[in-house]
């Protein structure tokens, strides 16, 4: 068995690895990010690090096509790319504060590389129960947005989830046994969420351990029949 981690680098990329290394025991874990993966000493032979800078689609391609060459097929993907801040954004509280650079630095990292991966993996499926998963967040929900602000992240994630729930027509016709899922983690303690944590009740602060172990629980309840899921930390359904 293959499973495969976009933005292994993370804190939540890397609590996902370590917990799909203990739930598959006989898994081999194909771990990607920019820069080269940090895998600890007890993964060291299980875990296979990839360099590959996910904004590059040439990059994706040429990797797929050495997994190809390999035969490889992923029976469960997880991508946690995102940004809700950085050196180049931060989230608007009022539509003054709305720039065109800032949303296209938020739909390039929280739309766009998700869709690449989307779009280049859905033959890379086995014929038997399998997964992709995104990180989306529960205010990117159209239906439950009812305190505004955070412009861009929120619209990024919209498109993230309306990405995912089309790609789920075709993906019904080309990779039937594949479910796709948006996951909303939660409030997870790391560098994402370290300058808004401040009123956040402490049980509502996750550990990405936490969250990581949530989401590959859900991953093994999934239906294929039921695709596509958008469904928080505790297996809740969210209005898309």
């Amino acid at each position: 068995m293959n499973l495969l981690v976009i933005g292994a680098n993370g804190a939540i990329g890397k609590a996902v690895i370590e917990q799909l290394a203990e739930t598959f025991s006989d898994a081999r874990i194909f771990a990607v990010s920019r820069t080269t993966p940090t895998i600890s000493d007890a993964l060291q032979n299980r875990v296979v690090p990839v360099k590959l800078d996910s904004q590059d689609e040439t990059a994706i391609i040429r990797w797929l096509e050495q997994c190809t060459d390999d035969n490889i097929r992923f029976h469960h993907v997880v991508c946690t790319t995102g940004i809700l801040h950085d050196d180049e954004v931060a989230p608007e509280k009022r539509l003054e504060d709305i720039t065109s650079d800032a949303l296209h630095h938020y739909f390039a990292v929280n739309t766009v590389i998700p869709a690449l991966w989307l779009k280049h993996l859905v033959n890379f499926f086995p014929a038997e129960h399998s997964s992709f998963t995104v990180l989306s967040a529960r205010v990117g929900s159209i239906a439950d947005n009812r305190l505004g602000g955070w412009y861009g992240y929120r619209a990024s994630k919209a498109a993230l989830n309306m990405l995912v729930k089309t790609a789920a027509v075709e993906y019904g016709r080309i990779a039937k046994h594949t479910s796709l899922i948006c996951y909303h983690p939660g409030t997870v303690d790391s560098a994402l969420s370290e300058p808004f944590q401040r009123n956040v009740k402490p049980e509502k602060l996750f550990t990405p351990a936490f969250t990581a172990t949530q989401l590959v629980s859900i991953i093994e309840q999934r239906k294929v029949d039921n695709s596509p899921y958008f469904v928080d930390w505790d297996n809740k359904a969210i209005a898309w």
